[in-house]
């Protein structure tokens, strides 16, 4: 059984900075790609950024520049630094674990921390 943590989610103004973590318990590797997902009221759950085991990094348009993921193997955590933080960076924030290909018993996510950007 593998359960993911997040951690790090909070309010914080315009241009302000948050970290967010996604701590992994249970039997879950460092060949796990790892990801961060986001889901704001009425709009469908979308990527934010993920990371392969061979450390390929991906990230949504909208927060390049401003966000980065990293990986602590040792750890078996992941991380997302967000910088400049804007409005529509609102949203819950979810942590998810998969093995690319291999079905949903594969595919793991967290339950979600919330983050609100406003003044």
């Amino acid at each position: 059984q593998v359960h993911l943590v997040e951690s790090g989610g909070g309010s914080v103004q315009p241009g302000g900075s948050l970290r967010l973590s996604c701590a992994a318990s249970g039997s879950i590797f460092s060949v796990y790609t790892r990801g961060w997902y986001r889901q704001a009221p009425g709009k469908q759950r979308e990527l934010v950024a993920s990371i392969t085991n061979r450390d390929s990094i991906n990230y949504a348009d909208s927060v390049k520049g401003r966000f980065t993921i990293s990986r602590d193997n040792a750890k078996n955590t992941v991380y997302l630094q967000m910088s400049n933080l804007k409005p529509e960076d609102t949203a819950v924030y979810f942590c998810n674990a998969n093995l690319p290909g291999m079905g949903p018993e594969y595919d793991y996510w967290g339950q979600g921390t919330q983050v609100t950007v406003s003044s």
